[in-house]
């Protein structure tokens, strides 16, 4: 897409997210966006373009960093749970408690038990959200082998970029079959008819981040949406299902 007809498209559908903002304050709603995705995904950019004209009185980006030793000898959705939106708050996690079933399982940051603990225990948690109120949306953004090392080789080059080097870039792309088998079991075992997982492909980023936005337009309810604008791109942002393991949707 040129330049100029992306950031037309784009401020058009942050008009729309101004739209669903001001309507959410109006009717109390609780907004809860989960994004996750392996490393250099684009998760930070395409929150980058929800937020940039929204309210920051009631928008939040919650990017926790590693936890405390307190935090690790607590309940493990406790460090999560202050985050969690009130009436009128929308909520964009970048990276969520889904890190146990992710970062933390590959690395050996948790045990197979605790791993096996959040697995239980997730979706109830998740439907306790719900049941409270929350309107809770879970995002993967997927990419390619390729793309991913060519976006954390420009990570590294780039002075603006240097704070998203870490040591976990360092070993992304050799754990990269590790990843995928997690991520695989993470999607089996948590995509439910209540808080269902969303696949946006990612190795276009602007695509990505348009589309992903047209998505979540059109499942929240606002006043004077322009349905024209939310028809989001099949191919691009998807629901999850087994099948996408199989034929070539999600990135092996």
């Amino acid at each position: 897409m040129a330049k100029d007809a992306y950031q037309k498209t784009l401020r058009s559908l942050q008009i729309e997210l101004v739209k669903l903002q001001r309507h959410m304050i109006e009717n109390d709603y609780k907004i809860l966006v989960l994004l996750e995705g392996r490393d250099a995904a684009g998760k930070d950019g395409t929150i980058k373009r929800i937020v940039e004209h929204l309210s920051p009185r009631e928008t939040r980006v919650v990017a926790l960093g590693k936890p405390s030793d307190r935090e690790r000898s607590t309940w493990y959705f406790q460090r999560y749970v202050p985050h969690l939106p009130a009436a009128d708050e929308f909520v964009l996690f970048n990276r969520s408690w889904y890190n146990r079933a992710g970062v933390e399982r590959v690395m050996g940051f948790c045990t197979d038990a605790e791993y096996e603990e959040f697995m239980a225990t997730v979706l109830d948690f998740e439907r306790m959200l719900v049941g409270s109120g929350v309107r809770l949306i879970k995002y993967y953004l997927d990419i390619s082998k390729a793309e991913q090392k060519e976006r954390l080789a420009e990570r590294r080059k780039d002075p603006l970029k240097q704070w998203k080097v870490s040591l976990i870039d360092a070993v992304a792309l050799k754990k990269w079959k590790a990843y995928s088998k997690a991520r695989d079991e993470m999607l089996k075992r948590t995509h439910n008819p209540l808080t269902p997982w969303t696949i946006v492909c990612s190795n276009d980023k602007k695509a990505a981040r348009l589309n992903l936005i047209r998505d979540l337009l059109s499942r929240l309810p606002y006043d004077g949406k322009q349905p024209r604008l939310l028809k989001a791109d099949p191919k691009i942002v998807f629901p999850y299902s087994e099948s996408c393991l199989r034929d070539g949707k999600i990135a092996p």
